[in-house]
C-alpha cells in the first residue's frame, strides 16, 4: 500500500508540473506552485526526483519514451511492408510528425498538455533541456533521416538536413498554441482552427510539411 501511495504521489507531482511548465515555462515555474498544485510538500519533489531539473527530464521522458516507440515502430512497420523500396516522404513525415499529433489525442499520454508543453519548450529552450531532448531525440531522429536519404536519392542531404530542421521548426509553433501566433500576428483565430482541433491542424501542417519538402532546391550564386 505505501508503495502505491509513493506511485500515486509521483504522478501527481509530474502531472501538476507538465501543467505549470505548460502554462507558465520552465523558469516560470517555481517549485512552491508544484507542490501547491500537488498537493505535496517541497520534500515529497526532492525525494521523487531530486531537483527542479531532473523533475522536468522526467516529465518529458515518461512521455516520450512512448512517442520515440511508437515513431520506431511506424517506421519498422513500412519498412517492412515497402520490402526494401524507397518509402514514400508523405509516410516518413506522417510518421514522425503525424504520429506525435495522433498522441495528443490520448489524455493517457498527456494529450494536448504535453503537446502544448513540447512546442512551447521548443521554441524556447533552456540549454540543458535543448541538450536532453537532443539526446532523447538521437536514435529516431537519425532513422527517419536515413528514410528521407533514401526516399529522396536526387536531393543533396545537407538540403534534406536543413529541410528536416525547418519541419521541426514548423511544427514546434504550430503545437506550441495560438497563442504564438497572435504574438506575431495580428490574425483573428476562430474557435474552429484552434489548436485544440486536431483533426485540422493534422492536415494543415501535413500539407505544410510536405510542400517544404518537396519545394525545388535553392539556386546559389557561384560566389557564394
Amino acid at each position: 500500500m505505501q508503495e502505491v501511495r509513493a506511485v500515486e504521489t509521483r504522478d501527481r507531482i509530474l502531472d501538476a508540473a507538465e501543467m505549470l511548465f505548460m502554462e507558465s515555462g520552465y523558469e516560470g515555474t517555481s517549485m512552491r506552485m508544484i507542490t501547491s498544485a500537488a498537493g505535496v510538500n517541497l520534500a515529497a519533489v526532492n525525494y521523487h526526483f531530486g531537483s527542479k531539473e531532473a523533475l522536468m527530464q522526467e516529465v518529458f521522458r515518461r512521455r516520450l519514451d512512448w512517442l520515440n516507440a511508437e515513431r520506431l515502430r511506424v517506421l519498422d512497420a513500412m519498412e517492412d511492408k515497402a520490402e526494401g523500396k524507397p518509402l514514400k516522404p508523405s509516410q516518413i513525415v506522417d510518421g514522425f510528425f503525424g504520429t506525435l499529433l495522433r498522441m495528443a489525442q490520448d489524455e493517457s499520454r498527456g494529450g494536448l498538455t504535453f503537446l502544448r508543453l513540447l512546442g512551447r519548450t521548443m521554441t524556447e529552450p533552456s540549454e540543458f533541456i535543448r541538450a536532453f531532448l537532443a539526446s532523447e531525440y538521437r536514435e529516431v531522429v537519425e532513422r527517419y533521416k536515413g528514410a528521407l536519404f533514401k526516399a529522396l536519392p536526387g536531393v543533396p542531404k545537407a538540403e534534406i538536413v536543413w529541410r528536416f530542421h525547418f519541419m521541426l521548426g514548423a511544427t514546434s509553433y504550430a503545437i506550441a498554441g495560438t497563442d504564438a501566433l497572435r504574438l506575431v500576428t495580428d490574425w483573428q483565430i476562430e474557435d474552429a482552427d484552434a489548436i485544440d482541433r486536431l483533426d485540422r491542424l493534422l492536415p494543415r501542417l501535413m500539407s505544410f510539411l510536405l510542400g517544404g519538402l518537396r519545394a525545388p532546391l535553392p539556386q546559389f550564386s557561384v560566389n557564394s
